[in-house]
């Protein structure tokens, strides 16, 4: 009867300290996310107002002109920032099988600033959570399981940051104030379909190509290059669809994406969803209490 009790208690004890060790760094990944959507915000509240330059606008690429005069229906308001929730499936690298996620960003509109958060489950009831984190020209990328065991953790590289830098170009329809002219990304021609867009920040520079149908919506944004689909990352991925578009304020903007890897001549989604919410503020660091495990 002793040595049942004494090995209950031991269990028991196991158990409990087990359970403090992953609320701790639950707490512990949760606070540096928290952080870091500070970081972000602030960010933007500090960068300049974009403003709508019609003399500048004219001088852009043809697909260009229409799709801002399609995604832009009055004036800016001066927002700073942008929180966007988001539901949809996602495949984790070197994985073929999608799981149910939800994610959230908190995204700098003027200036290349971001933070990416989600959660996958893994096989039930194991789930990962994951984030990146890019501002002043540097990035960093973890993913734990339960919060406990660390299964991505990289820190920036040059490579690194430049991806990092190509993924606030690639989520930049969320945002389209930051594809005037006079902020952080140049335009290209190409032809009367397509523009390539090159971000610039911190000495480092990053492009796509921007494809529009005849009403002016961005309809997909691909890299040039091939990626690397041997990474235990996606990062920025090298391709992502954009639809659904929907009035928000006097913006147009998309609700439905498909983001995926892309090499040789083929795509591999890997993140497909919809926006479940995004909202748009000037300095207010209040949008960030998220309530949902976003």
């Amino acid at each position: 009867m002793k040595i049942g009790m004494k090995l209950f208690l031991n269990v028991a004890g196991a158990a409990t300290l087990l359970a403090s060790y992953g609320y701790w760094q639950m707490r512990e990944t949760e606070q540096a996310i928290a952080g870091f959507r500070t970081i972000v915000a602030e960010i933007g509240a500090e960068a300049k107002d974009a403003s709508f330059d019609a003399d500048g606008v004219r001088l852009l690429p043809t697909p260009v002109q229409r799709y801002l005069s399609y995604s832009i229906k009055g004036p800016l308001s001066g927002y700073k920032v942008v929180r966007v929730a988001q539901k949809g499936d996602f495949r984790r690298p070197m994985m073929e099988a999608f799981e149910p996620t939800v994610a959230s960003q908190v995204i700098a509109a003027n200036v290349p600033a971001m933070v990416f958060s989600a959660t996958t489950p893994i096989i039930a009831p194991i789930w990962a959570r994951a984030y990146d984190f890019y501002a002043h020209g540097k990035m960093e990328m973890r993913a734990k399981i339960l919060d406990v065991l660390t299964v991505v953790d990289e820190q920036e590289t040059p490579e690194l940051d430049r991806i990092s830098l190509r993924r606030w170009l690639l989520e930049s329809a969320l945002y389209p104030q930051a594809l005037l002219p006079g902020g952080h990304v140049r335009w290209e021609a190409i032809d009367d379909d397509s523009a390539r867009a090159i971000v610039s920040s911190g000495g480092m520079e990053a492009s796509m190509v921007a494809y529009f149908d005849a009403e002016g919506r961005m309809t997909f944004m691909q890299a040039e290059e091939d990626g690397d689909l041997t990474t235990s990352y996606h990062g920025s991925g090298e391709h992502v669809a954009r639809s659904d578009y929907r009035q928000v304020g006097n913006l147009m903007i998309p609700h439905s994406f498909t983001i995926s890897r892309a090499a040789d001549g083929q795509i591999y989604p890997f993140w497909m969803g919809k926006m479940e919410e995004i909202i748009y503020k000037i300095q207010s660091l209040s949008m960030f209490k998220i309530s949902k495990s976003y």
